[in-house]
């Protein structure tokens, strides 16, 4: 039985859907990195605001990173995520994919193609 909830977002307070919404039985927030403790305050932030703090929290780490410190990042020890998110893995320049940081942390190794964002 799916169990959708509506709540108010603690950032902008504007009303989403929360909960089971899928066949299998998860909120679209599990789409997101799993890089969050509950302990971190506020309830449930809509899709939106849920985005941007992910993006905010994972350019602070990154900014954090050397390439000695990338190669045993936090990203490699996280549950694989099959969905690539725009703006948290990707941003599209020109018409091109263009793999952020966040991409490549969670990759694991350089390509060896030069790529802008390569922390390592």
């Amino acid at each position: 039985m799916n169990t959708i909830k509506i709540k108010v977002c603690s950032g902008c307070e504007s009303s989403f859907n929360c909960g089971d919404i899928s066949a299998e039985n998860k909120c679209w927030c599990n789409d997101f990195p799993p890089i969050f403790n509950l302990s971190e305050g506020g309830d449930c932030l809509c899709p939106d605001c849920f985005k941007e703090a992910c993006e905010d929290k994972i350019d602070a780490y990154v900014e954090t990173l050397t390439p000695q410190k990338a190669l045993k990042n936090k990203a490699l020890f996280l549950p694989k995520q099959e969905k690539l998110i725009e703006g948290i893995d990707y941003y599209i320049e020109n018409g091109n994919y263009v793999f952020k940081a966040w991409f490549h942390l969670k990759r694991g190794t350089c390509c060896e193609n030069d790529c802008r964002h390569c922390p390592y």
